[in-house]
């Protein structure tokens, strides 16, 4: 079982979020897991009167790759604590026209083209398969582009998040055909996240920050500085955008079924579970 609930919002994200002015650090928190250590310790703190975990998806000194990021362990540790409704927040590529740099967007629909990330919590002899067909919480989605919308921020609901491995940015082909295929963004981390945050029962609503064109548009092929540069620009717009959501958030909630999808998806019999297998799982099948 969960531990004592000290937050049950977590927003995953990078330095601008946990290092915000309206942000009140309250303490840090390591936590263990049986599937190793998260990014880094979750900062707990209070915005606009919710006490809200954050946890640097990539460390706070940005040291993992997206392929390096213990999604699993991520996931585990916020469950621990009590988090039931995650705001994952990460910089994105445009592959359409109308969603230029600075622009935020609520995707409904990702495609995972990740390679060999640990993306479920099943196996080692228990087997699970959780439903996908609408894999975000799109009521908490929903409140927080409403609000994006007052606040003036440009923001597109809706569209589908493209997961590459990376680290390497698209080739010209690859984008290309990404358009072809109608994908919205393109991203490197949150097809993994968006699983795992399933199978353990969380409300997840990703927050997809456009910093650039991705290479298909001529003369704008994005580089790191390019992204690092309309970042800055974004996180005031999500800091903005946090203050004034998060109360929603939590005093709203979701009356989605996201926590019981875990409910009907397993196989494998209570009676056949390794007692091993069982011990790490156990948070995830009852918390």
């Amino acid at each position: 079982m969960a531990m004592k609930t000290l937050a049950e919002i977590g927003v995953i994200g990078g330095t601008g979020l946990y290092a915000m002015q309206e942000l009140k650090i309250l303490r840090e928190i390591k936590v263990k897991t049986p599937f190793g250590d998260p990014s880094d310790k979750i900062i707990m703190g209070v915005i606009s009167d919710v006490k809200v975990a954050f946890l640097p998806r990539h460390g706070r000194k940005h040291h993992l790759l997206p392929g390096e990021i213990n999604q699993r362990a991520n996931m585990w540790a916020l469950k621990s604590i009590g988090v039931k409704t995650i705001i994952s927040v990460s910089a994105v590529g445009s592959l359409r026209q109308e969603l230029p740099p600075t622009h935020f967007v609520f995707p409904d629909q990702f495609v995972d083209q990740t390679k060999g990330r640990p993306s479920t919590f099943f196996g080692a002899g228990i087997v699970g398969h959780v439903p996908l067909a609408e894999p975000f919480c799109m009521a908490v989605s929903d409140m927080m582009y409403k609000e994006a919308v007052k606040l003036g921020i440009k923001a597109h609901k809706g569209g589908t998040y493209c997961c590459m491995e990376g680290p390497g940015f698209s080739t010209k082909a690859e984008s290309n055909f990404h358009r072809k295929m109608g994908y919205s963004v393109i991203g490197m981390t949150m097809a993994t996240e968006a699983k795992l945050a399933r199978e353990a029962g969380f409300h997840y609503a990703p927050v997809s920050l456009v910093t650039d064109y991705d290479c298909w548009k001529e003369g704008e092929e994005v580089d790191q500085h390019q992204v690092s540069v309309t970042m800055t620009k974004n996180i005031g717009n999500i800091r903005r955008l946090l203050v004034k959501a998060l109360p929603l958030v939590a005093k709203a909630g979701c009356r989605n079924h996201c926590p019981e999808f875990i409910k009907g998806s397993l196989l494998t019999h209570r009676e056949n579970f390794p007692p091993k297998t069982y011990g790490k799982l156990k948070l995830i099948l009852e918390g």
